[in-house]
């Protein structure tokens, strides 16, 4: 099967440098906003210790806290992503998450205390630390065959109220689209952690697409 299907659309490397450039000025305006929804990724290279030490605080309300449900309200509202320099981290001047309960819709209870275990165990340091690596992720993308063109079938779930990666409505998907010689779109009301929201249709826009190509 020759298929590709990737979650961010940036074909050139997912990085501040090919990020934010996409930014949709009219919701955030770069005097404002420099860096749009990914502040919080620029906070990671300019206060990577104090990002990591606010996540390890208190790692099952951190999960708890991050891993929320999409709601149609993000639709053209700022996220909260695009103020953590200005807040002074992701969890303000707290810096740990407040007690949060874990959504069961999402993480059902055992597979959520397994999540915890594997923070508590290793820390918040080694993912974070991807954010740190934009160089190496530029020169690896551009070793890509054809300049990263692919010309097999590609997939995008796209969650229409993901206030990070929604390519509805402005020119973040504009590089994914025309990277790919053979690009379908599918849209599925979720918000950044689709697969956990809406099950049933991202496992269905999956299904579909494969029927629709002949890869099944």
């Amino acid at each position: 099967m020759d298929t590709y299907v990737r979650a961010v659309p940036d074909p050139t490397a997912n990085s501040l440098a090919t990020l934010v450039p996409l930014v949709d000025r009219q919701l955030y305006p770069a005097d404002r906003y420099p860096d749009g929804q990914w502040d919080y990724y620029r906070y990671y290279t300019t206060h990577f210790e104090a990002a990591v030490a606010d996540l390890d605080a208190a790692p099952a309300a951190t999960l708890a806290s991050v891993y929320q449900p999409g709601s149609p309200a993000a639709i053209g509202a700022i996220s909260p992503t695009a103020t953590v320099t200005r807040d002074g981290g992701r969890f303000g001047a707290a810096h740990h998450a407040p007690p949060t309960p874990a959504d069961p819709a999402l993480w059902p209870p055992a597979d959520f205390d397994t999540l915890v275990q594997a923070f508590a165990t290793h820390g918040f340091r080694p993912p974070s630390a991807w954010y740190t690596n934009d160089e190496a992720n530029i020169a690896y993308a551009r070793k890509a065959p054809d300049g990263g063109r692919l010309t097999q079938p590609v997939l995008f779930v796209n969650g229409e109220w993901d206030a990070i990666c929604n390519i509805s409505g402005n020119c973040q998907g504009d590089p994914m689209r025309a990277a790919c010689a053979d690009l379908t779109v599918a849209r599925v009301p979720a918000g950044h952690w689709l697969p956990l929201e809406n099950k049933a249709q991202h496992i269905e826009a999956i299904r579909t697409w494969l029927r629709s190509k002949n890869l099944r």
